[in-house]
């Protein structure tokens, strides 16, 4: 039988009877400090920044906090329904695992034990483009579980239709174009630390496993290296050799191929597309018959393009902040994208979700559903699988509760006049 938000506070009160204290913390703030002391300090900082003065990280949060819920009171709430429908899957609560690149900073299972926590309470998870574990592994960990793929428009065309139909042979409800990452943005903790995993050959394992991509890399004769040219020293004979055990081959293999610098150089240079234009989705149309969803729109005219271009959806994102410094938040964009696109496509939304409150705040302003991301990367940072299951388990729990507690038995009784601003 299903486990409600009753059960699971009962379970973690009961066992508290023992001494036992959750291993994941529900306060998020302390959920963050928790996996800031499991993860090393670049790992961290590529995990939790965000551009420049990590204004729009602040923004979305005080965004949240300006949506006021009014609870309503004598209302049959013993019996409560959180599930929706997406794209003919049927999810137990609206939630989806927003697409996180290099899991492996978290933890060595990476996506491996998301999915393994996602399959067990039927979340959606969406790919990364940049993930650690190539899809097709993650989608055998996943059985009949619903995933999404997330995609990185690529310089080569052709790459980009190998990574579609490999999603589409790994039975994804969904291709997700992130738009808002045709450039990376000036994420001063990273740049402060020097540091970008990817040119460890950490997060691209999408791209060392698809045949094009390979075939791409042999065909290029320049220097393989060119493309890198750190200071000749310790740290960096260290960091190359590391690359070498890690990527695909074997270490000998791969020292005498030098193919994985060849496999980094090509990825920095090939990775996104800036001159993206709304013609071009045209393309990515003829490519696959799946729900196309648009993440990154913040400005009601894009979705009402969106809508105009066929697309199937749209998520407002700002990329958790990592990209523009100052941008508007998202909880802030939706109501005018949700009037934009007049209940014509469904409209998501992430960055600065941290609670079931600012889920119900979502879901009041119009959004169908909402991507949890950092939390559950701190999760997975703690303890693993188990660790991302307490996180999924204490938002449906949170959530859950402050549905029923606003007088809402059920999602669809969730609207606009369940919020003040």
């Amino acid at each position: 039988m299903k486990k409600n938000a009753v059960d699971r506070q009962k379970e973690i009160y009961v066992r508290g009877l023992g001494g036992v204290q959750p291993a994941i913390p529900a306060s998020l703030e302390l959920l963050e400090a928790k996996a800031q002391a499991c993860m090393s300090p670049k790992a961290f900082a590529y995990v939790a920044g965000g551009a420049g003065r990590e204004m729009t990280m602040q923004n979305n949060r005080s965004g949240f906090g300006a949506w006021k819920i009014i609870p309503r009171m004598l209302r049959d709430v013993s019996a409560r329904d959180t599930a929706v429908e997406l794209f003919g899957d049927h999810l137990p609560a609206p939630f989806l695992l927003a697409p996180i690149g290099v899991l492996e900073l978290a933890h060595k299972a990476a996506e491996i034990a998301v999915a393994q926590a996602a399959r067990e309470h039927g979340v959606p998870m969406i790919f990364s483009n940049q993930a650690s574990v190539a899809m097709e592994k993650v989608a055998s960990e996943l059985g009949d579980s619903p995933r999404w793929f997330q995609l990185y428009w690529s310089k080569s065309n052709e790459l980009v239709k190998s990574l579609v139909q490999r999603a589409e042979n790994c039975k994804c409800s969904a291709i997700v174009v992130t738009l808002d990452t045709t450039l990376l943005g000036w994420r001063t903790r990273d740049i402060d630390l020097a540091y970008l995993p990817f040119l460890s050959g950490k997060g691209i394992a999408q791209y060392t496993s698809d045949p094009v991509f390979n075939r791409l890399i042999e065909e290029d004769d320049g220097e393989p290296a060119s493309a890198l040219k750190p200071p000749v020293n310790w740290e960096t004979l260290l960091s190359i050799l590391a690359l070498m055990r890690n990527y695909p081959g074997g270490f000998w293999t791969n020292l005498r191929s030098k193919k994985p610098l060849k496999a980094v150089a090509k990825f920095i240079s090939i990775y996104s597309r800036p001159s993206l234009t709304w013609q071009d989705l045209e393309t990515l149309r003829n490519m696959t018959s799946l729900p196309i969803v648009l993440k990154g729109i913040l400005h009601p005219e894009d979705a009402r393009l969106a809508v105009k271009h066929g697309v199937d959806g749209i998520i407002v994102s700002n990329h958790g902040g990592r990209q523009v410094d100052g941008a508007i938040s998202t909880i802030e964009a939706l109501p005018a994208i949700v009037e934009a696109v007049n209940d014509k496509i469904p409209v998501l939304i992430d960055s600065g979700i941290r609670s079931g409150a600012d889920t119900f705040k979502a879901l009041a302003l119009g959004a169908k559903a909402v991507l949890i991301g950092r939390p559950f990367v701190y999760g997975l940072a703690i303890n693993g699988a188990a660790g991302v299951a307490d996180v999924i388990k204490n938002f449906m729990a949170d959530f859950e509760l402050n549905m029923a507690l606003s007088g809402c038995s059920s999602v669809s009784e969730i609207n606009r006049q369940c919020l003040s601003a």
